[in-house]
């Protein structure tokens, strides 16, 4: 029996684009930012310099150490892993950073705000909605700060362990954008019925 399934075709997802280095700094405070940041919600001020340059002499650390068991392009892959993991979790964290931004301007713009009630004060010992979204940005934005020193340090091991410059790995997009023989069979089957 043949089963007349009239859903369309699945579709693959887009390929998204590899996250690079200068996405990184586009979403996450630089440290003239987060010492701004730091000042004004009374949060500690980060060792950004110390957190970078951390990161990078433990890579390189790291590479040493596995110098000996690891053939110079193994070792080419494996960092070049490892600092995408970085990359992306700085990114991720940037991009958090920026959305809580967002919520944080729009409950205390009074203009955007259709609940004018949150921009009063809370109850005695309470904060404000707007206030805790505010300082809730604060923290997400010094916490995207320091991720993005531990991948600029990856980003700068990885250059002193290969001689390269960093980039995110991409997949070729041709092996992906060709059917399978499936869909090619799917779509000739439901040509039929044209």
């Amino acid at each position: 029996m043949v089963s007349l399934n009239h859903s369309a075709p699945k579709t693959r997802p887009a390929a998204q684009r590899a996250t690079t280095l200068e996405m990184v700094r586009l979403t996450c405070p630089d440290t003239p930012q987060a010492q701004r940041i730091s000042e004004s919600f009374g949060l500690p001020v980060v060792d950004s310099d110390g957190i970078r340059d951390l990161h990078r002499s433990q890579l390189i650390d790291s590479a040493e150490a596995l110098k000996d068991g690891l053939a110079e392009k193994a070792m080419q892959i494996h960092m070049q892993r490892i600092v995408g993991s970085f990359v992306g979790s700085a990114y991720g964290a940037g991009q958090f950073y920026s959305r809580s931004v967002t919520e944080a301007r729009d409950l205390t713009s009074k203009l955007s705000n259709d609940h004018r009630d949150e921009d009063l004060s809370g109850p005695v010992g309470f904060d404000s909605r707007a206030q805790r979204k505010r300082e809730f940005a604060a923290d997400m934005g010094l916490q995207a700060h320091v991720l993005r020193m531990a991948a600029e340090g990856a980003v700068a091991a990885y250059e002193d362990i290969t001689g390269e410059t960093w980039k995110p790995y991409e997949r070729s997009g041709t092996a992906t954008a060709l059917p399978s023989i499936d869909q090619k069979a799917a779509s000739l089957q439901m040509s039929a019925f044209d």
